[in-house]
């Protein structure tokens, strides 16, 4: 059964409604207030990545107990609007004072936890650039929470397998000697993710300094959401979980405290709309370079 799609008003301003059906509902907002306007069980999916409490340009450096408070009543929240079928992705790095890390996962999970919340996986997104440490190995992964409502969630494996090792191995002995052993759509992209931060060269690179690689996301939308789902995102940015999901005939709904990204957001989504947006393709495999001649 698919996500009773919301038709709502925010200050005055309807959905807009795209080709094919999808909704998408793009707000320069606090998020509290954006969501609250929202209908219960409205959403299939609510995938996004909070601020991490960094201070960086796009937040405001709040204490410990004080950004937990936040994240509890933004979660509380997202547990309202999520469909009974539906699933919670919380996407989340470290947070980092005098050199010791506290990882955020580890931080909020008695949080999803008391919400009732159950964890399908943990999911580890790893990438090959960022900040290069000194005192200690460089970060180069993040993590995915997946929580859903219930155990009757949605779920399509097979509209996110990637292609098998070998796709040619058969049984080799019983019933079914000599038949191909894997499955044809190839296999379960488990859950270790290898898939580039858009970093300066990327082709989705925006000014926003932490942007969703859309690819990531659309790994999420299309396993986790049906055509003609909603999909929310609460720290929208600069709309990277808006494309994935209105790539994919699904309804996009997203806020931001910055105008400027969320100007930036409108841009993609017009550009989607027209067939001009750059984006890397989801499975497109990581570019290793040729080993060095050490002759």
């Amino acid at each position: 059964m698919n996500a009773v799609q919301p038709r709502l008003r925010l200050e005055g301003r309807p959905a807009k409604t795209l080709r094919r059906g999808a909704e998408v509902m793009i707000e320069c907002c606090d998020n509290l207030p954006f969501m609250r306007a929202l209908p219960d069980a409205s959403m299939k999916l609510i995938v996004t990545s909070p601020p991490y409490n960094l201070g960086k340009e796009y937040e405001q450096r709040r204490s410990k107990e004080q950004y937990l408070e936040q994240q509890k009543s933004v979660i509380k929240e997202a547990v309202r609007l999520l469909h009974p079928e539906g699933s919670i992705c919380w996407q989340v790095g470290n947070f980092v004072e005098n050199g010791e890390i506290e990882p955020l996962d580890i931080i909020l999970y008695p949080v999803f936890k008391d919400e009732k919340l159950q964890l399908r996986n943990r999911i580890i997104w790893t990438y090959g650039h960022g900040l290069h440490c000194q005192n200690r190995f460089s970060g180069r992964y993040e993590t995915i929470l997946w929580f859903t409502k219930t155990d009757d969630y949605t779920f399509n494996l097979d509209a996110v397998r990637i292609p098998s090792k070998y796709p040619q191995k058969k049984y080799f002995k019983g019933p079914r000697k000599g038949e191909f052993s894997g499955n044809p759509l190839g296999k379960n992209p488990a859950d270790v993710w290898d898939i580039p931060n858009v970093k300066a060269n990327h082709v989705e690179k925006t000014e926003h300094p932490c942007q969703f690689p859309v690819g990531l996301v659309e790994r999420l939308v299309l396993s986790l959401t049906n055509k003609g789902d909603a999909v929310l995102d609460p720290y929208l940015g600069v709309g990277s979980s808006a494309i994935a999901a209105l790539k994919h005939d699904r309804s996009a709904y997203g806020c931001d405290i910055h105008q400027r990204y969320i100007d930036i957001a409108q841009e993609r989504v017009a550009s989607l709309q027209s067939g001009t947006l750059r984006l890397r393709p989801m499975n497109r495999p990581v570019y290793e370079p040729p080993p060095r001649d050490t002759q």
